[in-house]
């Protein structure tokens, strides 16, 4: 028995990766909160595609359409991963899959709510100015321009 040689069929060596339909812990926990994350924020975009604005804007829609699109994608490469259909290295083009989806719920979240908006149109008119003076006059009017608005809107709820 002492001749018996472990054998390692074309590896270099012992090889501890799993086979199919096996995950590691690791595995679960990365696919677990990329998951969790990619959910949430999908929610929270599709909820606010149609709800701070009533009617909702079709843009808004239209994108939150094109998210959902994406998703079903995914879930459909889940599905087969989960089924055994697909070799382990799909799990990185999920992965990348879910990734996407996530930059894409942020740049549509960032374009719901405005972010950066504001901030741009005051850049462009302080540089369209030239006089410094004239600049901080600019800025102080859409300051208060600002205020106003946010008075009126609490004023209106």
């Amino acid at each position: 028995m002492e001749d018996y040689i472990t054998r390692t069929y074309g590896t270099s060596g012992l090889d501890s990766r799993p086979l199919f339909g096996e995950t590691s812990a690791r595995d679960r926990i990365i696919s677990l909160i990329l998951g969790g994350i990619t959910a949430i924020l999908f929610l929270v975009t599709l909820i606010s595609a149609f709800f701070p604005h009533l009617p909702p804007h079709p843009l808004n829609v239209f994108f939150a359409v094109c998210i959902f699109l994406n998703c079903i994608s995914a879930g459909i490469l889940i599905w087969w991963y989960r089924q055994g259909d697909l070799e382990p290295k799909f799990r990185y083009l999920i992965y990348y899959i879910s990734v996407s989806i996530i930059i894409l719920c942020t740049c549509a979240n960032l374009y719901f709510h405005d972010v950066g908006k504001s901030l741009t149109s005051i850049n462009m008119t302080l540089n369209w100015c030239g006089d410094p003076k004239q600049s901080q006059n600019i800025e102080k009017a859409v300051k208060m321009n600002v205020c106003l608005h946010m008075q009126q809107i609490v004023n209106a709820s």
